[in-house]
């Protein structure tokens, strides 16, 4: 679905409200996340220098996958208070050596900060994210219709299998990395 529609992004996101964990409800599928993985989430912490660390985790065969990364804000010259992000990630996570830099725009938030679209703008990449594992379909469905009204392709979408209770951070490690391996193969 082409388009050349500028997307409207959040204006006056309150960074200090959107920092905590957001569980992953659906997303387009990425290289960077193994196919198979499940309970994906990020977890967001601003730091004094107005950045942002972000740890994302996902489970695959039962071991936790994670990367950890910054964000902060594309033009930090701009007066502008919309939700333009970029994210920088090093790859692979298990030897940091190649930076890898994406936007990440924050295109709704609910007034609660309890669910968000995000997105970027080449529409390659969508998330849905929200503070619990489960979200209304209700609501789920007024996302999808909101980023459909932005030009993404919500065909796309795959929806994150999550547990009935989430895991806990003292999963075992994935240190190798093999899921990041994988995913470079598709797997």
């Amino acid at each position: 679905m082409a388009t050349t529609k500028e997307m409207e992004v959040v204006k006056g996101l309150d960074v200090g409200k959107y920092m905590g964990r957001w569980y992953e409800i659906a997303s387009f599928p990425s290289r960077f996340q193994p196919k198979a993985g499940t309970n994906t989430r990020a977890t967001y912490t601003l730091k004094e220098d107005g950045t942002i660390d972000v740890l994302n985790e996902t489970w695959s065969d039962g071991k936790r996958g994670y990367i950890q990364g910054t964000a902060y804000k594309a033009d930090p010259s701009s007066s502008s208070d919309e939700a333009k992000l970029k994210v920088k990630f090093y790859v692979p996570p298990f030897l940091p050596i190649i930076p890898v830099v994406g936007d990440y725009w924050v295109l709704y938030i609910d007034d609660d900060y309890q669910y968000a679209l995000i997105g970027q703008p080449s529409r390659n990449y969508l998330w849905i994210l929200s503070r619990n594992p489960r979200l209304d379909e209700e609501i789920y469905n007024q996302l999808l219709e909101r980023a459909t009204a932005e030009g993404y392709d919500v065909t796309k979408l795959h929806k994150t299998p999550h547990a009935d209770s989430p895991p806990e951070d003292e999963a075992p490690i994935d240190t190798k990395g093999i899921w990041w391996i994988k995913s470079i193969f598709g797997r």
